[in-house]
């Protein structure tokens, strides 16, 4: 039997964006969240290196000015300009109200919040590095989501934990809500509200090697785009330059800020050649492209698919690569870094201050999603704001990464919009009255969900396995729609990715009950992740040109003539409702970039 609830503001996704937003929303309004885990469990707790805001406490002369361009210039100047001095600007406050919510920020000598370098964070326009991360050793994800939690808590706040988003609802162009699964009944939930927020988090599970965890599938993002609704953006994907080898667990950037250096086969440290300025502190889009380059070139170690990433305190003072140039030692390391220390030792079984650790690109972030203006709210293909429907976070394209995100603008990202969705979803609740729901709103999912449910593998070779299918998409991406794409292979992903589509209609589960059914919730994944991909693989290759985490063989250049501008996708086959089948007809679009103070110019590190 279906349950209905009603809360004026619904966020869809318990991460660093969406906590924030049912903060200020539960401010001014009756507020509920909706997460596929337990809150604390998001993936904005694995973000470790630190969060980017210009408070100059480290005396070295940084500004927001110098943040908006570093963020500019790092998105290959395909960032929104409004929206990128919008998240300098408010990444000042943004941490101070953290810091008064009792977030335990690392400290200077002098109580001030402490600083440290980060990828692409520079000074005076790129003249030189500049301290503007700032941490909690390299646990900050970690302490926003306990620190954001809390203030829920205190608020208040109504959280649904471990429901599972399956469809968007709509009443005309007007968001009305959202259906959910709850996980450990099997139960439907429907979710009336006046506003709702998809903050759902990034879908890097459709590629093989990745950073993100388990859950980032992608759900919600996918009932968006079910709905006929727009995806901006999407061939830009950054794979983050040091995944653990073969595992793609992250080893943060903080790392390289405190003095790490990569190495190559013939113990090089091969950036000074790629970015002789900043060397390994370059943008990840760039270093990725260097690391493959140098694997591609014969120099991985002993020729294999990985470089290392050398933190030793021997090879860091040896190549002077600390932080002011300064030598550190083992303590300060282990002060600094223990959680990237222990992953190295957990999962590689080596230690990272005796032993070099081997490292390659891995799978990390989505800059592209859901379409919004700089108040969150999600804009049609025509940039039409949808009634009710808001976005923030990885999922959400606002757009302020661009063509490639910086380090530590994730975090920034999602305090700063996620704060600006709460309130104006507040201020739109108070206007607004509950539009009413759809007759049997959640009819079509249900049915869906059911006949999915209903089709039990009688036999071992009977149907299509998930596992298999899933196994396959993200093969397909991993070789196909990687570091360096090009026609001939983004054009193979997409034939594979229809013929995993094809197969899909005939898979089939193991478990046709109701309760904890994650045998069902994997097929419905699935779907999902084969939409997404296809929308990824789709429109890189529509690009013809090389920028940022979009990089192509055959059209290696960057094109600004034809190709500054943001690509747009959207579903095309006529349906007025969800599908849990992954559908083939697209429509392509596109929008200017809202240039300003920064033009494009050639990119150099």
């Amino acid at each position: 039997m279906t349950k209905f609830h009603q809360f004026d503001a619904v966020i869809v996704g318990a991460g660093g964006a969406g906590l924030m937003a049912a903060l200020h929303a539960s401010k001014g309004c009756n507020t509920a969240v909706i997460s596929k885990l337990y809150p604390t469990r998001s993936h904005t707790g694995a973000a470790q290196g630190g969060i980017a805001a210009a408070l100059n406490n480290m005396g070295d002369g940084d500004s927001w000015e110098f943040h908006m361009f570093d963020t500019v210039k790092g998105g290959d100047y395909l960032a929104d300009q409004d929206s990128a001095e919008i998240l300098a600007k408010d990444a000042i406050d943004a941490i101070i109200e953290l810091e008064h919510m009792g977030l335990p920020f690392d400290r200077t000598p002098d109580g001030r919040i402490d600083q440290r370098r980060f990828g692409g964070h520079t000074a005076n326009f790129g003249e030189r590095l500049v301290m503007r991360s700032c941490k909690a050793a390299d646990r900050t994800g970690h302490m926003i989501l306990q620190t954001l939690y809390q203030q829920c808590i205190k608020q208040k706040v109504r959280f649904f934990d471990e429901f599972f988003m399956v469809d968007l609802l709509m009443n005309g162009n007007t968001c009305v809500g959202c259906v959910a699964i709850e996980i450990a009944t099997g139960e439907v939930h429907v979710f009336h509200s006046k506003a709702l927020m998809i903050a759902s988090g990034g879908f890097g599970k459709i590629f093989k090697v990745t950073s993100n965890a388990v859950s980032l599938t992608g759900d919600p993002v996918a009932a968006v785009y079910r709905r006929g609704l727009p995806l901006e953006d999407m061939e830009f994907f950054q794979f983050h330059p040091t995944g653990i080898y073969k595992l793609g667990i992250l080893l943060s950037e903080a790392a390289r800020g405190e003095g790490s250096v990569l190495i190559n086969g013939k113990g090089e440290r091969f950036m000074e050649q790629y970015a002789p300025s900043v060397k390994d502190l370059a943008p990840r889009d760039l270093i990725s492209r260097s690391i493959m380059s140098e694997i591609r070139a014969g120099r991985g170690i002993d020729g294999k698919d990985y470089v290392y990433m050398d933190f030793r305190p021997e090879t860091i003072n040896k190549f002077k690569s600390g932080p002011g140039g300064k030598e550190v030692t083992r303590e300060h390391l282990e002060k600094s870094l223990p959680e990237i220390i222990e992953f190295v030792r957990v999962y590689m079984g080596i230690d990272p201050m005796e032993h070099p650790v081997p490292i390659q690109p891995t799978a990390h972030y989505a800059m592209g999603g859901i379409p919004t203006d700089n108040e969150a709210r999600v804009l049609d293909a025509n940039e039409k704001v949808i009634p009710g429907l808001y976005s923030a976070g990885e999922c959400a394209c606002v757009s302020v990464h661009g063509a490639n995100r910086l380090g530590t603008n994730s975090l920034v990202d999602l305090v700063v919009f996620g704060r600006r969705g709460g309130k104006e979803m507040v201020e739109y609740a108070k206007k607004t009255d509950f539009t009413a729901l759809p007759k049997n709103s959640e009819a079509q999912v249900v049915a869906e969900l059911e006949s999915l449910r209903n089709r039990v593998r009688k036999d071992p070779k009977d149907g299509e396995r998930v596992s298999t299918l899933r196994t396959a998409m993200q093969d397909t991406m991993q070789l196909n729609v990687s570091v360096y794409r090009t026609a001939e292979s983004m054009a193979k992903a997409v034939a594979d990715l229809a013929e995993l589509k094809a197969r899909y209609a005939n898979v089939k589960i193991d478990d046709s009950g109701k309760i904890f059914n994650t045998d069902l919730l994997e097929a419905f994944e699935l779907g999902c992740m084969l939409d997404l991909a296809e929308c990824v693989a789709r429109t890189a290759l529509a690009r013809q040109e090389s920028r940022g985490g979009h990089a192509r063989e055959d059209f290696p250049n960057r094109d600004d003539k034809k190709w500054l501008k943001h690509s747009l996708i959207w579903r095309n086959d006529g349906a007025s409702n969800a599908s849990l089948v992954p559908h083939g007809k697209y429509q392509f679009g596109e929008r200017p970039v809202r240039l300003g103070r920064f033009e494009p110019k050639e990119r150099k590190y």
